[in-house]
Formats: structure tokens, C-alpha cells, sequence
């Protein structure tokens, strides 16, 4: 399973990400070729390797051009110059980043990352100046800075296209640091607002200064599924990107990407016996339950105490539905206790076709084995086919197509 793990342990930026990612896709040109596609001009990239406490990672700065600057001085009020960018800074609404990415070439999936990742920022500026969404101003984000950081971000992850990512614990600094509002404490507020709104892990450490910027929250709080330590894996590649601090601590980003072996914790199997509910009860559950994402349901009849005659209940399921299928047992059947395990389970690939026969298209299940291709028709199909065309189905099931 294809697995990116970025170690926060010095904090997260944009231009940190793009360093660390940039290394991992190993193509510059890729990422300059994509930003391009954005169609806005007035800021240069420099990629150049820097050296963080002995540590050679890729730092990637955007250069703002100054004329463009003050084409644009007189259209916006400049109350929100980002914290400790010494860029200056149009100011764009979530809307106008919205048309920018829309109006772009990139790709569909890349569009809808960056989209994501940016109404983050926007919900979290938008609870701490206490402003309706369409009327925030970002301090960084309407900077083509940082859309060009979220953009760039957004491309090189769906270039890696890993199945999963994982994050360690989010390191933050303390103390203050100077922005446009006056001082302000770390973790700065709009920083704290993308972690309350997230399932981030995140702490405090020993370093007297800001080490995640907003941008860096939302961009891990988007992409991370788990916080934890660096899981059993396979690492192919390390990519390091530096940030623009001198500390005590290496201001580097560094991303894991690898192969984590499949974790079969996800595959869950429930059961519960049943003594005193109805059969139609238990049909009418069966169905709930298929409806709503089991992979499995089935009944098998035992003797309960008693001698009463009664059901077990299993179902399978994969470990996010679990909590929603439990619901439908508990509500839907008379039961009050259900247990579970989790299992490991060896699953075929498998894609579903249609296969052309003398009597109509059927639908079928392909499944690959160690290179041999299993072809299993889906029952509704077939009957379907018997009776229009009067033939038993057991004879259907002799047709050479389906071999």
C-alpha cells in the first residue's frame, strides 16, 4: 500500500511540503510546468538545496515581483499582510481563489484538493475575524504565494498518488510573533481555529517561535488520515524540505514515502444470537444491513438456553462502517449485546463486466488470480435472461461466453 508520512516534529509549511514532495516526485519541471497552468503572473520560483543544523533539504521560496505589487496597492485595504512574510500581498476573497483555480488547466482531482485545503484556511479566518466566508480577506491566502504553495502541494500528492498518509504528532512552537494585527501568541489563531476543525493531532514544544503556519495546518489537517508514530514500512524514497528558520532544532519537513504492509485491521466480523425476534425482523435487518455497506450478512440457526431455537447474526464489514451497522442491529433487532473481531482477509482483484451473448449483455464478476481470469455471472442477471428467453438456468450457465 503506497504510503506517504510526513514527520512534523519541526512544524509544517507550504513551501516546506513543496520542498519535501518536490523531492520525492524528483522533477522540477513538473511542478513549474503545473503552476503555470494557473495563469497568473508577478512572482518568480527559486528551488536551491539549504542546508538546516547539518540536514540538505529542497527550499522552494516564491519571489514576488514588486511592480506587480503596486500595480494593485490602491484596490484593497492592507490590514492583512501575513505574520513574517516580508512579501507584500494582494488581497483575494475565497471566491476570487476559487475563479483563479477553476479558470485553471490543471487537473480535475488536483482543482478539488486545492479547493479543500483552502476553504480550511477560509473557515478558520473567517471564525476568528468573525466574518461571513465570502468576506474574508486571508493574510496568506489571497497571496499568490500561498496559492501557488496549496496548488503545488495539491499536483506533486496527485502526481505521488499514494493509497494512504499518515502524519506524526504536529510540533507547534511558543511564545509570539509579530504580523500584521500586532503580536500575536503561537500557535497563531487561525493555525488553532484549522486544528479545532480537524481531527489533527497536535502539541506544544520547546521553541520559542511560530512553526506551523496556517497553511501548513490545513494542508496536513486535509491530507493526514491517522496522527501517529512511523508504521511498519518500506521506505523508497525520503524527501526533505527546509523551511526559512535558523533554530536549535533542524526547521525541516521530512516525508516517508513507501510501502506499508497491509494493515488488516480494517476487516471486521460481528455477531450476535438471536432468540426472540421474528423472521421477517430478521429479513428486514438482513437488508438494512447490505444497504448500508456490509460486505457480508448471513443467519445460521443454534439452540440457545433453554433449547430455545434461535439465529446467529454475522455480519462482515470493513472497520469504517462498523459503528453504523451496530446502530442497525441495535435499533432494528431485540438484541442488546453484539461482538466483534477483527480479521485478516485475502481478497481478489475484481471488476465488474458485462459479457455479449446470443441472448442479451450479462453482467459478471471478473476475478484475477496469480495471472488466471475467473469469470462469475451475478445471479439477477441471469435469471433475468432465463426468463425472457424461457431457458433454464442451468443451461444458461453452459454458455461458451461465460467460460
Amino acid at each position: 500500500m503506497k504510503t506517504l508520512y510526513f514527520d512534523c516534529s519541526s512544524g509544517i509549511s507550504g513551501n516546506m511540503t513543496l520542498g519535501a514532495l518536490l523531492e520525492i516526485v524528483g522533477d522540477e519541471n513538473y511542478l513549474l510546468d503545473e503552476i503555470k497552468k494557473l495563469n497568473i503572473d508577478g512572482y518568480k520560483i527559486e528551488i536551491s538545496k539549504q542546508v538546516k543544523n547539518g540536514i540538505t533539504g529542497t527550499y522552494v521560496d516564491v519571489i514576488l515581483d514588486d511592480d506587480h505589487h503596486h500595480e494593485h496597492h490602491h484596490d484593497h485595504d492592507h490590514d492583512h499582510t501575513h505574520e513574517h512574510e516580508h512579501h507584500h500581498h494582494e488581497h483575494r476573497n475565497l471566491n476570487d481563489v476559487y475563479s483563479v483555480i477553476d479558470n485553471s488547466s490543471i487537473d480535475e482531482k488536483s482543482k478539488d484538493l486545492t479547493k479543500r485545503i483552502f476553504l480550511r484556511v477560509a473557515k478558520a479566518e473567517s471564525k476568528v475575524h468573525n466574518k461571513p466566508l465570502e468576506e474574508v480577506h486571508f493574510h496568506e491566502v489571497g497571496a499568490i504565494d500561498s496559492i501557488i504553495d496549496i496548488v503545488g502541494t495539491a499536483v506533486l500528492i496527485n502526481k505521488i498518488n499514494p493509497d494512504i498518509i499518515i502524519s506524526s504528532v504536529v510540533n507547534d512552537g511558543y511564545g509570539f510573533i509579530e504580523c500584521a494585527h500586532g503580536t500575536m501568541s503561537v500557535p497563531v489563531p487561525a493555525t488553532s481555529e484549522i486544528f479545532a476543525n480537524s481531527n489533527v493531532k497536535f502539541r506544544q514544544i520547546d521553541i520559542d517561535t511560530e512553526l506551523v503556519t496556517p497553511t501548513g495546518a490545513a494542508i496536513i489537517a486535509e491530507l493526514a488520515e491517522d496522527f501517529t508514530t512511523l508504521p511498519a514500512m518500506v521506505t523508497d524514497k525520503i524527501g526533505w524540505g527546509t523551511g526559512s528558520k535558523d533554530l536549535k532544532i533542524p526547521n525541516v519537513l521530512k516525508v516517508y514515502y513507501g510501502d506499508m504492509q497491509e494493515n488488516n485491521e480494517n476487516f471486521v466480523v460481528m455477531e450476535t444470537n438471536i432468540d426472540d425476534c421474528s423472521g421477517e425482523i430478521l429479513g428486514y435487518t438482513s437488508e438494512k444491513l447490505f444497504a448500508n455497506g456490509a460486505l457480508d450478512v448471513f443467519y445460521t440457526p443454534i439452540f440457545m438456553k433453554k433449547n430455545r431455537p434461535a439465529y446467529r447474526l454475522t455480519v462482515a464489514c470493513r472497520k469504517e462502517n462498523m459503528v453504523k451497522l451496530q446502530n442497525i442491529i441495535f435499533k432494528e433487532t431485540t438484541t442488546i449485546g453484539i461482538r466483534y473481531r477483527f480479521e485478516s482477509r485475502t481478497e481478489l482483484g475484481r471488476e465488474m463486466v458485462e459479457i455479449d451473448t446470443k441472448y442479451g449483455k450479462i453482467k459478471a464478476k471478473k476475478v484475477t488470480n496469480n495471472g488466471e481470469v475467473y469469470v462469475y455471472p451475478e445471479y439477477e442477471s441471469m435469471k433475468k435472461i432465463a426468463e425472457e428467453n424461457n431457458i433454464p438456468l442451468k443451461e444458461l450457465y453452459k454458455l461458451e461466453e461465460l467460460k
